[in-house]
């Protein structure tokens, strides 16, 4: 057949193209996931081709109103994680309860069960165990006190003691002239006496229990009586006392009971009786509170020594 007579082609106009990339295969409608989101357009398979003219456009179906977002799948199962989660620790704690009283329960019953069951020998044995345990911790109680009171006598012991030692040292100090002391007491002014008399004062005045005392001249020189101290009458008037020359008039201080040394002193043929016939003068004077302030060296022992 020759060119001429070949007959017309058909028109393609609106055909699709010969590849299939752009057009499902078979005429398939195309159509989105209905799952999330909105929906999207879809197109009807294309018409025949028209032999009478091209082909109309295709019809298209009418859009519809996207719909309000659902909640996501990755929020609702952070949700419901956090409930699941906040459910399996309740879980858990009643679990862990349940169990801890179930398994104190079956030792329990066990050990009731144990010893329902246990022979009488052996319930002896068990007995006789547990009262030697209880004699031993109360031997241990009974010790623990005994070393308690032990130490807490010989705390106050110890404690005595040395409260006892430090009181008899104050004393010795005192009466030793080597401390200082001051209590109740009285004051004694003479003038115009010799060295006898104020002997014969020191004397009666420890009579009466004098315990502490000094004696002053009016120059400022002032001596701790003790009982080793001694008078004399000095050349030229005054008196030494314990190789310290003193003028007078002089100021005895003592400590004791003020009325009971005064009474001693005033007695008849006393000392101050005799201190008024010798042309002397006396005056007595009651404290609640003297010092006596003088103080001596302690002595030095060579030769004695404690006979325990």
């Amino acid at each position: 057949m020759s060119d001429d007579e070949k007959p017309d082609e058909l028109p393609t106009a609106g055909r699709k193209p010969a590849h299939t990339g752009d057009t499902p295969a078979n005429g398939a409608i195309e159509m989105a996931a209905a799952d999330e989101g909105p929906t999207v357009e879809t197109a009807r398979p294309a018409p025949p081709p028209d032999p009478e003219g091209p082909t109309r456009p295709l019809d298209r179906v009418p859009e519809e109103s996207p719909s309000p977002d659902p909640v996501t799948g990755a929020e609702s199962g952070s949700v419901l994680r956090r409930k699941m989660s906040g459910a399996g620790a309740l879980i858990a704690v009643l679990l862990a309860l349940f169990g801890f009283t179930l398994v104190v329960q079956l030792r329990s019953n066990n050990d009731d069960e144990g010893l329902a069951t246990a022979r009488q020998e052996d319930l002896v044995r068990i007995l006789s165990d547990l009262e030697a345990r209880d004699s031993r911790l109360q031997s241990e109680i009974s010790a623990l006190e005994t070393s308690q009171r032990q130490l807490t006598s010989g705390v106050a012991g110890r404690q005595a003691a040395l409260d006892e030692a430090d009181r008899r040292t104050d004393e010795l100090g005192l009466l030793a002239g080597t401390l200082p002391g001051r209590g109740t007491g009285l004051v004694i002014t003479v003038d115009k006496v010799k060295a006898s008399a104020i002997l014969n004062a020191v004397q009666e005045l420890r009579g009466a229990g004098g315990e502490v005392m000094q004696i002053a001249g009016s120059g400022g020189g002032t001596v701790r009586i003790v009982a080793s101290s001694y008078f004399v009458d000095a050349e030229g008037g005054g008196i030494i006392a314990d190789g310290q020359r003193l003028t007078g008039p002089y100021v005895l201080t003592v400590i004791g009971v003020p009325q009971t040394m005064q009474t001693a002193l005033q007695i008849p043929g006393g000392v101050v009786a005799s201190v008024n016939s010798g042309g002397g003068s006396v005056t007595l004077e009651q404290r609640t509170m003297v010092e006596v302030t003088a103080v001596r060296d302690a002595t030095t022992l060579r030769y004695a020594r404690p006979a325990s």
